[in-house]
């Protein structure tokens, strides 16, 4: 049962990284100089890492600035929500071992353009809520 106090149930690390690996779709936050910026992006969670697929513009640069970042998906079923929260470092694939290796994974764009960066973000926590939908209660 949810409170005010605990909004929802508390996912397992391993409950939480599952539905990160389920899903493809997620947002991406970042900050450079105090100025906040979200972006949303598809992604593939592979050996306790997310990867993603970029070309140059803003959400490169400012991750090249500011590698600290935060990644969340979340999910709505008849009477439940979900909610998980990645926090981790962001790094440019470089080397081209770890390039070829990287597009030999199930990652592709989902828009009509060439994506030739690979970005990972390995996590430094992951947090995940259950959240059981229903009204308001009445009020005594």
């Amino acid at each position: 049962m949810s409170t005010d106090e605990s909004p929802g149930q508390i996912m397992s690390d391993d409950e939480a990284w599952r539905f990160l690996e389920h899903t493809r779709f997620g947002r991406l936050a970042l900050s450079v100089g105090n100025n906040p910026d979200i972006f949303p992006i598809n992604y593939l969670a592979h050996d306790g890492k997310l990867l993603m697929r970029t070309n140059p513009g803003t959400k490169l640069a400012e991750l090249t600035i500011n590698d600290s970042v935060a990644f969340e998906i979340d999910g709505l079923a008849e009477d439940e929500a979900w909610s998980v929260v990645l926090k981790g470092t962001a790094r440019v694939l470089e080397s081209q071992t770890e390039i070829d290796a990287a597009s030999e994974l199930p990652l592709a764009p989902w828009l009509k353009t060439l994506k030739y960066t690979f970005v990972e973000i390995v996590p430094t926590s992951v947090r995940g809520f259950r959240f059981q939908l229903g009204t308001e209660p009445e009020r005594y």
